[in-house]
């Protein structure tokens, strides 16, 4: 269910795979090969989830996504460590966004079609496992205010413990602890709205 929390043993998995990717970026930061390539395959997803949110456009999460790896392999050198490594990506994962929305800005495209809402609507991909519940599940956190939905996403979706989510997000660890729990109450009261309304319907 989307509204679980990470269980003891989920989270002591989620620190030693924080651990194991933050030594694989400071030994690729050293000029190994293969650390390098370690540290990429272990946070890919998390970066993927994380930019797909920002931005809602699945179709762009990809490239945006090896925007901040690139941003991430040629920042190496200042990497010390201070924080986790997913931290510190997800942080250049932000700025990739932010400065993707500034350049959508600057470079409006004309559509070439009156009805561009379906036409949009027609290249989205369908019949993807999981396709609809992840429809569901952007349509749910829409109906969040940002903030709780940038702390649920980080500590629920990315899984980032509440104290890194804390210093990514910049405020207290009890802020985003109750952001987080305000968050899940208002998505448990909308799946059951939604529960509801379908057996209503049928």
């Amino acid at each position: 269910m989307i509204t679980s929390v990470l269980s003891a043993p989920r989270r002591a998995e989620r620190a030693t795979a924080d651990a194991s990717a933050t030594a694989w970026a400071l030994a690729a930061r050293n000029g190994d090969p293969h650390a390098a390539e370690h540290f990429v395959r272990a946070l890919h997803g998390d970066v993927l989830r994380y930019v797909a949110h920002l931005s809602g456009d699945p179709q762009a999460a990809h490239d945006l996504t090896q925007d901040t790896f690139v941003r991430a392999l040629a920042g190496l050198p200042r990497f010390e460590g201070r924080a986790s490594a997913r931290t510190w990506l997800l942080s250049i994962a932000r700025r990739a966004v932010a400065d993707s929305f500034r350049r959508a800005a600057a470079r409006p495209r004309p559509a070439d079609t009156h009805d561009w809402q379906s036409a949009v609507e027609r290249t989205q991909p369908r019949g993807l496992p999981g396709f609809d519940d992840g429809i569901a599940l952007l349509d749910l956190l829409e109906a969040l205010p940002d903030e709780r939905r940038e702390a649920f996403v980080l500590t629920q979706v990315v899984g980032l413990p509440y104290d890194e989510a804390a210093r990514f997000i910049g405020c207290p660890v009890g802020t985003v602890r109750s952001r987080v729990a305000r968050a899940r109450a208002t998505l448990e009261l909308l799946l059951l709205e939604a529960e509801i309304q379908a057996v209503r319907a049928a």
